[in-house]
């Protein structure tokens, strides 16, 4: 088994957990430029046609999310669209180098995005309830600004990127548990 490309699988699968489209539309046009290579059948991605549909998605997905109440749309579609997103990258990224069976880089790639998505879906209300929302475009760019620097490393550095995946997992744990302190116990 490739250590390096489960470790960058990892790497994408959070970034996607961060951001659905952006690491999508990024490795789909990294295979077009031919800087990496993605397993079948998920290198289709790479097509013109994918690539504009994926980037159209990218730029309605940032732009949106950037918007009160919108993003908070965008989290619910992204509850579905993030382990699917997760879901290929990872078995994209795995499928070539490693004898990982399928159905396990599906589940670990799905996995992955959902947990990280979850925990960022459970930290925007409290930034809203704060922030009155003006808090959401700051938290947004900081996670489309993740989800980029993570798809960076995943293919660069992937044992960086897994550590790096680590880090964002503790930081999630952390901010939901200090989130959960602020808030009055059911019942109390």
């Amino acid at each position: 088994m490739d250590l390096a490309s489960l470790c960058g699988a990892f790497g994408l699968s959070a970034a996607a957990g961060l951001n659905a489209w952006l690491p999508l539309f990024g490795a789909a046009l990294a295979q077009r430029l031919d800087i990496v290579e993605l397993a079948q059948p998920f290198d289709d991605l790479s097509g013109t046609g994918a690539l504009v549909v994926l980037g159209v998605l990218t730029i309605a997905d940032f732009v949106g999310d950037k918007i009160p109440a919108v993003d908070h749309v965008l989290h619910a579609i992204g509850t579905v669209i993030a382990p699917v997103s997760g879901a290929a990258l990872f078995t994209g990224q795995t499928g070539a180098e490693t004898d990982l069976p399928t159905l396990v880089a599906i589940l670990l790639g799905a996995s992955t995005a959902e947990s990280i998505h979850a925990g960022r879906a459970t930290i925007r209300p409290l930034s809203t309830a704060t922030t009155a929302g003006m808090g959401n475009p700051v938290l947004s760019i900081l996670e489309d600004i993740g989800s980029l620097g993570l798809m960076v490393v995943a293919f660069a550095l992937p044992v960086l990127a897994f550590l790096l995946v680590l880090a964002l997992a503790l930081v999630i744990v952390l901010a939901w548990r200090r989130a959960r302190r602020g808030y009055p116990a059911r019942g109390a």
